[in-house]
């Protein structure tokens, strides 16, 4: 199988290599993404569980001290919320500070992904690229051929053209399989912030109100 595979790489061409390169840069960047994100969310989820029942006992200073200590993403977003508390005079004020917090963390979760769906393209074209190439340099070795043996030359380099298209869509697919498996896991903790928000917020505007209620009489 490995001589197989050694093969079917050499005999491809030159453009072989920039594919190989481009899946090694592809696959680093996945692995990278996936930890990060996997680390991002497992960091919110816990940060969660400690903050939701600390902010239903009405502990806001409790919560800004955690939040302070933490490097999770959902913390940074808190402690914004916390900050301009006080000072808010309406629920869209708190909502909009939060959101601005978020906004700035978005991009460090969507970092670099992209990059995966231009790679997979840039894959599929150089194995194109790769393929007119080969076929150009075998229509011009065989002009210069015994008649008989055009048809033979030209099915094995027409053959080995095929090579890198074949490669280039091997490396395209997988990068497009892993491009939408961050998109989605991105997409889960983005959702996940904003449920967050939204919870935290009510939470603050019925401590906000039944501040005003108890000054009010």
């Amino acid at each position: 199988m490995l001589d197989i595979l050694i093969s079917f790489f050499q005999s491809g061409g030159a453009f072989m290599y920039p594919i190989l390169v481009v899946l090694a840069i592809g696959l680093t960047i996945t692995i990278e993404r996936y930890v990060y994100l996997t680390a991002a969310k497992n960091k919110n989820r816990r940060m969660l569980a400690k903050i939701m029942p600390m902010l239903k006992k009405g502990e806001l200073k409790g919560i800004m001290q955690l939040t302070s200590d933490s490097s999770a993403t959902v913390s940074k977003i808190v402690a914004q919320g916390l900050s301009n508390y006080k000072s808010a005079r309406r629920r869209d004020d708190i909502e909009a500070s939060m959101e601005e917090s978020m906004l700035e963390a978005i991009p460090r979760l969507e970092k670099r992904t992209h990059y995966l769906a231009m790679f997979a393209n840039i894959a599929t074209l150089l194995g194109l690229l790769g393929t007119i190439i080969g076929l150009i340099k075998a229509f011009t070795a065989v002009a210069q051929v015994d008649p008989s043996m055009k048809a033979e030359i030209l099915s094995t380099s027409i053959s080995v053209a095929m090579n890198t298209t074949a490669f280039g869509l091997i490396v395209a697919i997988p990068l497009l399989l892993f491009y939408t498996l961050l998109q989605t896991k991105t997409t889960e903790i983005i959702d996940s912030l904003e449920m967050a928000t939204v919870q935290f917020v009510n939470q603050l505007t019925k401590f906000k109100n039944a501040g005003n209620s108890s000054n009010d009489s």
